[in-house]
């Protein structure tokens, strides 16, 4: 799947789970329920020691899915993660040289940013996305929506306290599509294998997205 293809999919589908997860087994269990339920969007982060190998093992079984690698902190980390089958690589903030490494290697990229004036920059530097993190803090979807008017042309992906009660109101803003972790993947969902519980949760946000979205281009 080539880094555009990959670009459009998360435009479309609209939501990026995170998987923070301290065992490989529940980013397994995470990332092949949310393909089940129609979301094939799914970020292992690297504070899972074991990430990498969890990447490589979903990629080569599930050749659709789109796993990416969260939490990649400098080019070493984003080059294994790129060789381990990642096809998108994000970080909580702007790091230039994993941006770069990203962009060589053809791969998405979507890094953190929360000021203006580091949205621009991201965005500068070649990203595909940038992600607004963390969103909740400073100031929610009022924030979001006050960012999409003087810079309608860079897609946002909102990260950081969205749930069920916000993930609507983010689309609406403008958000190309969310971020989101245990609010779509509750712990004792995962150690308890409750594969029925993700996959409510998978259709409650995706009704979210598409719902927002109507309205949105309504308005």
């Amino acid at each position: 799947m080539q880094r555009e293809q990959v670009r459009k999919q998360i435009e479309e589908i609209g939501i990026i789970a995170c998987a923070r997860v301290r065992l490989p087994e529940h980013a397994l269990f995470a990332a092949e329920t949310l393909y089940e339920a129609e979301i094939p969007v799914v970020e292992v982060t690297l504070t899972l020691p074991q990430a990498t190998e969890v990447i490589a093992d979903l990629a080569k079984r599930y050749p659709e899915m789109i796993v990416g690698a969260g939490t990649v902190l400098d080019e070493q980390a984003a080059q294994r993660s790129v060789s381990a089958g990642a096809r998108f690589i994000t970080s909580p903030g702007f790091i230039p040289e994993v941006v770069a490494c990203a962009k060589k290697a053809n791969v998405v990229v979507l890094p953190g940013a929360l000021t203006p004036s580091e949205v621009i920059a991201a965005w500068k530097a070649g990203s595909d996305f940038v992600k607004i993190f963390p969103s909740a803090t400073a100031g929610g979807t009022h924030y979001v929506r006050a960012l999409k008017v003087p810079l309608p042309q860079i897609p946002l992906i909102v990260t950081g306290g969205v749930n069920q009660l916000t993930a609507f109101d983010y689309i609406l803003a403008g958000a190309s599509a969310i971020g989101v972790g245990s609010e779509l993947l509750p712990k004792e969902a995962l150690a308890n294998k409750q594969a029925e519980r993700i996959h409510e949760l998978a259709r409650r946000f995706l009704m979210m997205v598409k719902e927002a979205r109507a309205q949105r281009d309504v308005g």
